[in-house]
């Protein structure tokens, strides 16, 4: 290492131990990545060695002229060049014979070997090689060359240590398996884990393709807050804050849905806003507190409209993401070719449970409950009406939509701020869209008529009152004198993200898609 140029050396795979030969680490053996404190004592004296050598182990500047990738492709186009490189990243393995060290180094493009000789470094700069470990991260200049083993690597001439790791990293040999660990600390699981690695490189392109789908039709990006005066435009309990210069009881949102169209009433006719929602509910597989969603907002159009968008977005996402139409979740294979099958909710909870929600018998609290008892479910004594067939739906219908399927036309007392059908004014145009058995869309035709909205929204909160343990839609009078100046018919969309990710990465629990989920309080 090259003291004048801050550089730091490689160490040997887990010789903590100062002046420890190199060596692989056995089979079997782990790191304590969450502790490690015998580890983190080497290292620190390890540290302490290089600043006595006049050492930088955290130096301000990095020579870097390829990426690792780019180093091996440089060397591919020409093998007999010797091309000469500067590569960094992090040290993922290192192992030493005697006069030659070789080491990994893995930045975001891949990995790269590099070789280490006492007779091209010097005695000194050779032995400094013990003071680092994996996890270190390293530069390195060099020429190419492959060794008999036909692998391309890096001819050391300078090293430079650019962060010295004082904690050990995931032991290569069985990873990091602890899924609570692997949660709480992402940055270990994407250290040791390829396939962690994978989902999210797939999550953002997801993302991308669909702000590069919505734009391509359009629609342009929105951005609307996330602190609000009333949480409204879905049923759900918000977080509350104070905002201390106000002296004001604030909300997280729980929706991006009445600011959004409020940009229908000012003349936007097609806005999409891809962010953080965040809802006081409870943790599963398929919920997390603080989630994604791309909602959009199209005036001039109906639900009919945003069916055909939904399916002809996802087909189009998975096939960049998986390059073919079908994907296996849960063990089966699921086509997102549209068009997708389209299904009346009233049929559908009527085939699986024998209910006709639109029978005079069925439309009361009481009726619906006996009913609901029927069919073997167990509702509460005092649940509400939406509730119940909310019930229905999620025990008995959406399990059963594997492929990709529209629940179509929902009962007006579930959807406040859905136009209602031609053909029943009892049922709204709403659909859902199901892949795999779970939600990933909710659509309306919104409803634009500020009498009936203010008159849903107010039955809202009086269904609030009678029904204190359930989450009904807020009143939201600055949204309904939004409307009152005219807002155009439109149709609006909420896709979930997070889930339209597991859905495409193959993943059933939504942790696994959410790079930092929320968790119980450590033990």
């Amino acid at each position: 290492m090259t003291q004048e140029q801050s550089r730091g050396e490689p160490e040997s795979a887990h010789s903590d131990t100062p002046g420890a030969p190199d060596a692989a680490p056995p089979p079997g053996r782990r790191d304590d990545a969450q502790g490690g404190d015998i580890h983190m004592e080497a290292r620190l004296a390890k540290l302490e060695r290089l600043r006595e050598r006049g050492i930088d182990p955290y130096p301000r500047r990095v020579i870097r002229t390829q990426t690792a990738a780019e180093a091996r492709a440089l060397f591919e186009a020409d093998p007999e060049s010797g091309s000469r490189v500067a590569v960094a990243g992090r040290i993922m393995t290192i192992r030493g014979m005697g006069r030659l060290t070789f080491a990994t180094l893995r930045d975001g493009s891949g990995e790269i070997q590099v070789s280490f000789t006492r007779d091209r470094l010097g005695q000194e700069v050779y032995q400094d090689l013990r003071n680092l470990d994996l996890g270190d991260f390293l530069g390195v200049e060099g020429a190419l060359f492959a060794t008999r083993a036909g692998e391309i690597t890096v001819q050391a001439e300078t090293c430079a240590m650019l962060a010295k790791a004082l904690r050990p990293p995931p032991d290569k040999w069985h990873g990091l398996r602890d899924v609570e660990q692997r949660y709480r600390q992402r940055y270990l699981d994407l250290l040791a884990n390829e396939d962690a690695r994978e989902i999210f490189r797939a999550r953002s392109i997801v993302v991308s393709a669909i702000r590069r789908f919505m734009e391509d039709r359009g629609f342009i990006e929105a951005e609307t807050p996330i602190l609000v005066p009333l949480a409204a435009g879905a049923m759900a309990a918000p977080f509350r804050t104070l905002h201390n210069a106000l002296h004001r009881e604030l909300f997280l949102r729980i929706a991006t849905e009445l600011n959004l169209k409020k940009l229908l009433v000012g003349g936007f006719e097609r806005v999409f806003e891809i962010g953080r929602i965040f809802r006081n509910e409870g943790i599963d597989a398929a919920h997390n507190p603080e989630f994604t969603t791309m909602e959009s907002y199209e005036a001039y159009a109906s639900y009919h409209d945003v069916m055909e968008m939904v399916e002809t977005l996802t087909h189009h996402v998975c096939l960049l993401v998986r390059g073919e139409s079908t994907v296996s979740y849960g063990g089966q294979a699921i086509d997102l070719t549209p068009p997708w099958q389209r299904l009346s909710l009233i049929d559908a909870i009527k085939e699986w449970s024998g209910i006709d929600l639109l029978d005079s018998r069925a439309r009361s609290a009481d009726g619906l409950r006996a009913a609901v008892r029927d069919a073997g479910l167990a509702p509460a004594e005092n649940s509400s009406w939406p509730q119940m067939v909310d019930k229905l739906i999620g025990e008995l219908v959406e399990p059963r939509l594997i492929q990709p399927t529209f629940l179509t036309d929902y009962p007006v007392e579930m959807t406040p701020l859905a136009k209602t059908t031609e053909r029943d004014p009892r049922l709204v145009e709403r659909f859902e869209g199901f892949i795999g058995g779970m939600e990933i869309a909710n659509s309306f035709t919104e409803l634009n008529d500020p009498l009936e909205q203010a008159a849903r929204l107010r039955a809202q909160e009086a269904n609030r009152q009678q029904f204190t343990t359930e989450d009904f839609d807020r009143l939201d009078e600055d949204f309904i004198t939004a409307v009152e100046h005219g807002m155009p018919p439109a149709g609006g969309l909420g896709l979930g993200i997070d889930r339209l990710v597991m859905i495409l990465t193959g993943q059933t629990t939504i942790r696994e898609v959410v790079l930092f989920p929320q968790l119980r309080a450590p033990e």
